[in-house]
């Protein structure tokens, strides 16, 4: 299943992604990373390579070729191998690392709440009332404290072992070291015993001593202020607030039992900018309460989302979920482990969808319904709106960057838990559960007719091209410049194909109003005649199988009659293209032709008028002289000469046409716009009339004449 970019994803896109390179910014690093390799004799060369001092040659490999890497050394030379890269995302992880560390502290019951603070210079304060990472002296480095080793060594941190984190989305000292080491300066305050210790660094080296700052009553926790360093990010990294409050806000939903104060500098937001100035953030519904706030506006197949939480058996962790299958099916998978999200998913979505599909599939088979058999994860949560969230202890993950979780029990445990709560809630409301079923053996047909479209198209690679017997086929034996005209009836098609140009202009008559596919079942566009020889007709093939460079012609047109009935026979055309072939349309083929409504004669001059208003137009432009108007009006394209549908609908030079476009996918504006299309044709073409109904009941006040 696919994720979706924003949309339901609490950290707005802010994750991170694995990078193999380390998109190295400044000569200066390359100069310094070379200054600190080994170095070679100056002695001169012979012509074959051999330094003769030495005796080594070009070839040679030897320990004095090997470089060795100490303390943060190797985050500033590969921070690829750490936050996924070097850009804006990477940038924004340094920032999730002590947000989960103050996370952990949340969720171990420690602290409370969380301030952020982005100031005037685009430094970040992240400041928890925690207990305060340790700063007494460190065992095994006598002459450092705990909190100095923490900030300079990797892999050293309070959650390898013992019971100091039962749960935590990281390690002290890995995320928090790294942040140090990619840092141009850093401050960290810790306040532990009512007193303050304070410490200085520049690019992970510390330029103070850990500080006594004396007594202090009524604080405690750990606050951490870094700017990163531009060696690394670039001269114009900075931190966007939109970006770090989206980030807040998740994690508020994603604990409950935390608070966290939100601040920005105002000279930083720039103009479009919404995220707030100061903002307290605490939300005790959790995932449901962000769910339903994803969902405003929405239609979705139950009346209320599948939400709710759990405790796993002997302490393990528990879970979190909310679930809904909204109509427009937008979906996204969005899931999180210790606060930490995986955009990779891993075993606790495993464990998710499991729950789901058996728990539908066993309500299918309870209420006698044997298609519930063939029901797949994918039907399931195809179409859903999912957000999950688990708390485990020592939670595996791929990669320091934390995308995907591999904990093999995470998908036990989560399965067996949301297992009986969803056989709960379907038992509680039949109605809804029959609409959800219904829902998702609909999606399971259609998986399997594009598994049998699939096998097939292998069958029948071989064949010869078969026409449809209605399809009267242009002369050119080329693509270049051919139109197909999809008209309305026989009559019309009669009409259309005595004007029509024969060398490059194709005529295919439909019976009537076609099928509408948005409301089909897949069973039903398969046996349904019409649908069938337009696919033919086209050459191209449907779905998945779309292969515009075998479409048969340049220009697809609808052509029917001006009035209400011709009008709702191309939009079931148009939407028939929209679901099977969207490429057709977001490539230029598709087009609707304009015919006229009216004749417009007086003494030897006539005219033809689109609609109403174009009437009234000529009237006034055109007929002013003396003599009566007569106006007769075209009952369908059928009853027009071939002569007269030529020169007003099918000829190049004289007709207007209208192409059919759909947004793209290139900008977010595009997108959003694609979403509310999709949304739009549901409501009006899809399988729910109180849909329709209510569209109607909303725009029929801006209705001004009605087609009788």
């Amino acid at each position: 299943m696919e994720k979706s970019g924003d949309m339901g994803d609490l950290f707005g896109g802010e994750s991170t992604a694995p990078d193999d390179t380390d998109n190295a910014k400044s000569p200066k690093k390359a100069a310094k990373a070379m200054s600190k390799k080994p170095a070679t004799s100056s002695a001169k060369k012979d012509a074959k390579g051999s330094d003769k001092s030495s005796g080594k040659t070009k070839d040679s490999y030897t320990a004095n070729d090997i470089e060795v890497l100490e303390g943060l050394e190797p985050v500033r030379h590969r921070p690829g191998m750490y936050i996924g890269g070097t850009d804006e995302r990477a940038l924004h992880h340094l920032a999730a690392e002590i947000l989960d560390n103050s996370m952990d502290e949340a969720v171990a019951g420690h602290a409370s709440r969380i301030e952020i603070e982005l100031d005037g210079e685009y430094r970040l304060t992240i400041r928890d009332n925690g207990r305060g990472i340790p700063v007494d002296p460190h065992p095994k480095f006598k002459d450092k404290s705990a909190l100095e080793v923490i900030m300079t060594t990797l892999h050293s941190g309070g959650k390898f072992g013992g019971d100091a984190y039962a749960t935590s989305g990281g390690l002290h000292g890995v995320g928090l070291s790294v942040v140090n080491a990619l840092s141009e300066q850093l401050t960290i305050e810790v306040c532990k015993d009512k007193k303050l210790w304070t410490q200085t660094y520049e690019r992970g080296k510390p330029t103070s001593r850990l500080t006594d700052g004396g007594a202090v009553s009524n604080r405690r926790g750990t606050t951490l202020t870094f700017l990163p360093d531009s060696q690394i990010f670039g001269a114009g990294a900075r931190f966007k607030p939109s970006s770090l409050f989206r980030m807040a806000r998740s994690k508020a939903y994603l604990f409950r039992g935390v608070e966290i104060r939100w601040s920005v500098d105002p000279k930083i937001l720039k103009g479009g900018d919404d995220t707030p100035e100061s903002a307290t953030l605490h939300f005790p519904g959790g995932l449901g309460d962000f769910l339903q706030s994803l969902l405003k506006g929405r239609k979705t197949m139950t009346h209320a989302p599948f939400a709710g939480e759990a405790t796993f058996p002997g302490s393990a962790g528990r879970v979190e979920w909310a679930v809904a299958w909204p109509v427009d099916e937008d979906a996204f998978f969005n899931s999180y482990c210790n606060t930490v999200p995986t955009p990779l998913g891993g075993t606790h979505e495993l464990g998710m969808r499991g729950a789901l599909t058996k728990g539908l599939r066993t309500y299918g088979e309870l209420t006698k319904n044997k298609q519930a058999a063939k029901l797949q994860a994918e039907d399931v949560v195809g179409g859903a709106n999912i957000m999950l969230s688990v708390f485990i202890r020592d939670p595996q993950f791929q990669g320091q960057t934390k995308e995907k979780l591999s904990t093999n029990d995470a998908q036990r445990l989560v399965e067996n838990s949301i297992r009986d709560h969803f056989d709960h809630w379907l038992s509680a409301s039949p109605e809804m559960a029959t609409a959800l079923l219904e829902h998702a053996i609909e999606r399971a047909e259609l998986r399997l007719k594009k598994r049998d479209d699939k096998q097939t198209k292998r069958q029948s690679a071989t064949r010869r091209l078969r026409l449809p017997g209605k399809l009267a086929d242009c002369a050119n034996s080329t693509r270049d410049g051919t139109e197909l005209f999809i008209v309305e009836g026989d009559s019309a098609g009669g009409s259309a194909k005595q004007g029509r140009d024969r060398k490059f202009q194709a005529i295919l008559p439909l019976r009537g109003k076609i099928l509408n596919v948005a409301s089909a079942t897949a069973d039903k566009m398969k046996a349904n005649q019409e649908l069938n020889d337009l696919i033919e007709a086209l050459g191209c093939g449907t779905g998945e199988r779309f292969i515009a460079d075998d479409l048969r012609y340049d220009k697809i047109i609808i052509m029917t009659d001006a009035d209400v009935d011709g009008a709702h026979i191309a939009s079931l055309l148009m939407t028939f293209f929209y679901q099977e072939m969207p490429a057709l349309i977001e490539q230029g083929y598709l087009y609707l032709a304009m015919p006229p409504l009216y004749r417009l004669s007086q003494g030897g001059k006539t005219m033809y008028a689109r609609d109403d208003v174009h009437r009234e137009k000529l009237m006034e432009t055109e007929f002013k002289g003396r003599g009566k108007v007569e106006v007769s009006r075209f009952k369908g394209l059928g009853e027009m000469p071939p002569a007269q549908l030529k020169e007003t609908t099918m000829a190049p030079q004289n007709r207007t046409l209208i192409r059919v476009t759909v947004p793209g996918q290139h900008t977010d504006d595009e997108k959003i716009e694609a979403k509310a299309t999709a949304r739009l044709v549901e409501q009006l073409m899809g399988k729910k009339p109180e849909l329709r109904f209510n569209y109607i009941q909303e725009h029929a006040r801006f209705v001004e004449d009605i087609d009788i």
